[in-house]
């Protein structure tokens, strides 16, 4: 099988490497030359554009940064797409465009699988990292052999779309920790506490969470550098919004949520990293929120094994 990826981001690159360490077939596409370069030298094959991606390849996966970027890839691939062709959308992008899309690619006698990931770029890098798969399911048991290279834990989720509205209820979820994560370290330096002692109290506690264990961990070393920006929070969270609004759900903590991360936006830029968020509280109480010994950028310690289905309870 021969398989193209298209978008050597943050999280695509890692991906990328997934299956080029693994012994794909592999060809890659970015605006960033360099980036093509890198992996060219490593042995994979130079893609040149979206379309010849999908002409010369039977897999071509998507990663990219927006829902208007995955639209414009798909534009130029579209000609190509014919039986035997299989486009994997591995962005986070809207459930109704991706299933609009799907529908062009069908009529051309293709496939889509609606695949978007999570669990962060550490876990990316090492094949580690958790894949929403939303397609019917003999599409899926065809791709899953590659999605078992590229994630740890695979998620058939129904249909094409259920699995981006699921994937930005996560981030929705992640969004809403990371906030009140910065309102307990704030607090907690505010009433004396130990920073170090504070983030080992939520880690063995009914408080802790997957962020906390990564991000807490980068707030407190000042990195502030989780590879996930402002504009790519606001992108999900406000997707997550638009799915309650669509459905009737009166939601009252997400509007403050959107709300929260624009002001951040404003303070440090459209694209500041997420954790910077923090910042906020520690401008407006003087505090800063330290400790020593904690890590300036998150490494995935689990060792690289195939990954599996996961099977929801019946």
């Amino acid at each position: 099988m021969k398989v193209g990826f298209i978008g050597l981001g943050a999280v695509g690159a890692k991906l990328a490497g997934s299956l080029l360490r693994n012994g794909i077939d592999l060809a890659v596409h970015d605006l960033d030359a360099g980036q093509v370069a890198g992996f060219v030298a490593r042995g994979a094959r130079a893609g040149g554009s979206a379309a010849a991606m999908m002409r010369e390849n039977d897999v071509v996966i998507t990663s990219l940064p927006s829902p208007a970027a995955s639209a414009a890839v798909l534009d130029e691939m579209l000609p190509e797409i014919g039986p035997g062709k299989t486009w994997l959308e591995m962005s986070t992008t809207d459930a109704e465009a991706i299933k609009a899309q799907a529908a062009m690619v069908a009529q051309r006698g293709g496939a889509a699988v609606d695949c978007p990931v999570s669990g962060g770029c550490h876990r990316a890098a090492t094949g580690n990292i958790s894949i929403f798969a939303g397609c019917d399911r003999e599409t899926f048991e065809a791709v899953l052999p590659l999605l078992t290279i590229l994630g740890r834990r695979v998620l058939h989720t129904g249909p094409v779309g259920s699995a981006s509205v699921l994937k930005v209820m996560t981030n929705y979820l992640a969004t809403a920790n990371l906030l009140t994560l910065c309102e307990a370290l704030v607090t907690m330096k505010a009433a004396g506490m130990d920073m170090a002692t504070t983030y080992e109290a939520i880690r063995i506690s009914s408080g802790t969470s997957f962020v906390h264990e990564t991000e807490s961990q980068l707030i407190l070393s000042g990195a502030r550098d989780v590879n996930f920006t402002m504009d790519l929070v606001q992108k999900d969270i406000g997707l997550f919004q638009k799915i309650a609004e669509d459905n009737g759900v009166p939601l009252e903590l997400s509007p403050m949520l959107i709300e929260i991360m624009a002001d951040g936006q404003r303070r440090y830029g459209m694209r500041a990293q997420s954790d910077r968020i923090i910042e906020r509280l520690e401008e407006a109480t003087g505090l800063k929120i330290l400790a020593p010994g904690f890590p300036t950028e998150l490494v995935d310690d689990e060792p690289e094994e195939r990954g599996y289905e996961v099977r929801p309870a019946r």
